[in-house]
């Protein structure tokens, strides 16, 4: 196991950094500001396969499924902040993207050690969700051999689940378990083996791809605006407000009204005003099109 570490790019030295004890400031902000810009054309290579990992995601939530990060670590704290802002951005049931962390929920905050070393206990924690074949499982680890996703990855598998694996070593040993291996490969890092660092942040912009794109394809998104955003408080129902301008042409009065009648739901106000229709009616129209805006309004624009 230790020869095997040391040969993970995730844990070499950067011979860029090597002197990082003794930098001045200004030159430790350049040096990881330099590394940091070699992500965005890490993360471009794997394009093919996130685009495939989006696809099967979305052909599970449409038919029912759920979607489940896996991790632990770095790792398992990116799936607790994505999964989290699925609900407020999206409108979405907490139960529709989950995240499971090797050590329970209190290990976000303070390091559960030794968690993620337990196989058995990635595929007993997935059990505990009923995990089923409609499901589909992200197991995310910067080496590419933590056991915990792994062991999720694993059992994800045997139940028919989608299976995808994230992390940033090439050939790494989950993606040996998973349908869809993204290994994005960014380096050694400024501060050695500190993965939370270029490896976190590669993973971090490919999780928000697949959950946006992902929603964007489920019709939650119309043009670039949100439009099943919860309004929760003053900013989001602002924010409601100005994209039914936008969409519209409608005024700061109009939309409002509209959408005080909607209860600040952005979908039925927009349909309201652009085909002239009842709440009840854009309502229909909108779940007669599978949520889709712009197919609610042609829909009603062909009565």
């Amino acid at each position: 196991m230790r020869m095997e570490l040391s040969q993970l790019t995730t844990e070499q030295r950067n011979p860029n950094s090597k002197n990082l004890d003794q930098m001045a400031v200004t030159e430790i902000l350049r040096t990881i500001n330099e590394e940091d810009k070699k992500v965005a054309h890490a993360v471009e290579e794997v394009l093919p396969q996130v685009a495939q990992a989006i696809e099967e995601v979305y052909q599970r939530l449409k038919s029912g499924g759920r979607l489940l990060y896996v991790g632990a670590g770095t790792s398992g704290r990116l799936g607790v902040l994505d999964a989290s802002e699925c609900p407020p951005t999206f409108m979405t049931p907490p139960s529709l993207v989950q995240s499971v962390m090797a050590g329970g929920n209190e290990a976000f905050f303070q390091a559960v050690e030794g968690s993620e070393d337990d196989e058995t206990r990635g595929a007993a924690d997935l059990k505990a969700r009923k995990l089923t074949e409609k499901d589909a499982v992200i197991g995310i680890t910067a080496s590419g051999r933590t056991p915990y996703p792994i062991g999720a990855l694993k059992y994800a598998r045997e139940v028919g689940a989608y299976t995808i694996s994230l992390s940033c070593n090439e050939h790494s040993l989950i993606s040996s378990v998973a349908a869809c291996g993204i290994d994005v490969v960014v380096g050694p890092e400024v501060l050695t083996g500190s993965t939370r660092m270029k490896a976190g942040t590669a993973h971090k912009m490919i999780v928000n791809m697949i959950s946006t794109a992902t929603m964007v394809k489920l019709g939650k998104v119309y043009e670039n605006l949100m439009v099943d955003v919860h309004a929760s408080n003053y900013k989001l129902v602002e924010r409601a407000k100005r994209t039914v301008m936008e969409v519209t042409n409608a005024t700061y009065v109009e939309a409002e009204t509209a959408l005080n009648e909607t209860k600040h739901q952005v979908k039925p106000a927009i349909v309201m005003i652009e085909a002239g229709v009842s709440y009840q009616e854009a309502s229909d129209a909108i779940k007669e099109s599978n949520g889709y805006v712009r197919e609610a309004i042609h829909y009603l624009s062909q009565r």
